[in-house]
């Protein structure tokens, strides 16, 4: 394993994570509340960023089984993931130019901007094999999960020291410093991305001549045929209807609450000091749930870690002070990379030796479409009753059926229906 493109991948992740700490999840929100959608009533501006976010959600679904045959199809890995990075960092400096009461040009710019981190991702993700080999890809996967959090983190830092002290870094008030931030986020993307491009070589694949109108028939091809498979893992199946709900409602959760509690009046540096602390904690707590799970069980561990969620729920609907935002912000640190590492694991697990790719392909994409209806539902919910507070309620849904589907697997079950099923077909072929 060579040193240089192992760090130059990592760092890839370091840059990128900048926009979904910045702009996904802590600044951004609040710029969107307090001045994208200024002369619109609090709810309706939070159901509008929910409605955005759906929306982008909903384009990276579409497009993900597409990019994924391009990815396996096609020598082109690197221009791809180039031209996804270049989406993002433009979307996010753009940013910088909307000005009060440009909700529209501010949605856009999230769509596109998420649709360049999701998309660039597809393509990062594929270089994995080819910088790291065997026994080496667990190590350098945590690794780059790693860099993300440390590099997401340290830029959003950096980001709220502009806005709590603006003079400190030559800027004038606090908008500018805002505007700054978004700025940062395309020059830490950008400047973080560049080893990548200089320093790994695309691995040039032996392909069959595929036609480029073809990759949408084969990208939903995949899908399509992996869906109708999941009937002969049954314990699976359930597995995937209980990540779906539950995994929407952490999603929606992360995406949701700084805008949300910029509704309900909390200031702007609790806010993003909060979302800070939840990126620290979340590094050692994840570690803690992979030991927790060796102790008793993964499944065990991962229902914990949801029934916490069910808490940051209910401690959302009663918040009114930072305090409570604080602590909200710190449970959803001790558990979020938790459940997400033993999800995959879980999952991993259930999946037969040969058809890894295939069936974590369809586990990322189908988690993506399902990532949809929370933000819409949160947002429907909070303009249909004038109060965002109902619209984070009604989330339960999401855990309460996903932790009861959860205790419905069998997981030493499903591993056994992986192991003695028939593999009939490795891939699905289609002729043009």
């Amino acid at each position: 394993m060579k040193k240089r493109p192992v760090v130059s991948w990592m760092l890839y992740d370091w840059g990128n994570s900048a926009f979904a700490t910045t702009m996904m999840a802590a600044v951004l929100p609040i710029f969107y509340q307090n001045v994208a959608t200024v002369g619109v009533d609090d709810a309706v501006a939070t159901s509008y960023w929910g409605y955005s976010q759906s929306i982008a959600v909903l384009i990276v679904a579409l497009l993900a089984p597409i990019l994924g045959a391009i990815s396996d199809y096609s020598a082109s890995k690197k221009q791809f993931l180039r031209f996804f990075a270049y989406m993002g960092i433009l979307a996010s400096v753009l940013m910088a130019f909307v000005q009060e009461g440009q909700f529209i040009f501010a949605s856009l710019l999230l769509i596109i901007g998420t649709i360049g981190f999701s998309g660039g991702n597809v393509f990062y993700d594929a270089f994995l094999p080819e910088v790291a080999k065997g026994k080496d890809l667990d190590r350098v996967s945590t690794g780059g999960f790693a860099f993300g959090y440390i590099g997401g983190g340290v830029l959003l830092a950096i980001n709220l020291g502009m806005i709590m002290a603006p003079q400190a870094f030559f800027l004038p008030d606090t908008l500018t410093a805002t505007r700054a931030a978004f700025i940062s986020v395309g020059l830490w993307w950008f400047i973080f991305s560049i080893p990548l491009f200089r320093n790994i070589r695309e691995e040039k694949r032996v392909q069959d001549n595929v036609e480029k109108k073809a990759y949408v028939r084969i990208g939903f091809t995949r899908v399509s045929s992996t869906f109708k498979e999941l009937r002969q893992y049954k314990q699976l199946l359930i597995f995937l209807l209980a990540f779906w709900l539950y995994n929407d409602g952490i999603s929606t959760i992360i995406k949701m609450a700084t805008i949300y509690g910029a509704e309900i009046g909390i200031g702007t540096n609790d806010l993003i000091m909060a979302l800070v602390i939840t990126q620290f904690v979340g590094i050692p707590c994840t570690f803690l749930f992979g030991w927790l799970a060796t102790k008793m069980t993964a499944k065990r561990a991962l229902t914990i870690a949801l029934y916490v969620y069910i808490g940051i729920v209910a401690l959302g609907y009663f918040m009114t002070t930072s305090l409570h935002f604080y602590i909200l912000a710190t449970c959803v640190g001790l558990v979020q990379g938790g459940a997400q590492a033993l999800s995959r694991s879980i999952f991993g697990r259930m999946v037969p030796d040969d058809r890894h790719a295939e069936f974590f392909g369809f586990y990322g994409i189908s988690s993506k479409f399902a990532a949809i209806f929370g933000p819409f539902l949160f947002g429907f919910v909070g303009q249909l009753t004038g109060s965002s507070r109902y619209g984070i309620v009604s989330l339960l849904v999401f855990f309460i059926i996903g932790v009861l589907l959860l205790q419905k697997v069998d997981v030493d079950k499903g591993q056994k229906q992986a192991q003695e099923a028939t593999v009939t077909k490795d891939t699905v072929t289609v002729h043009t």
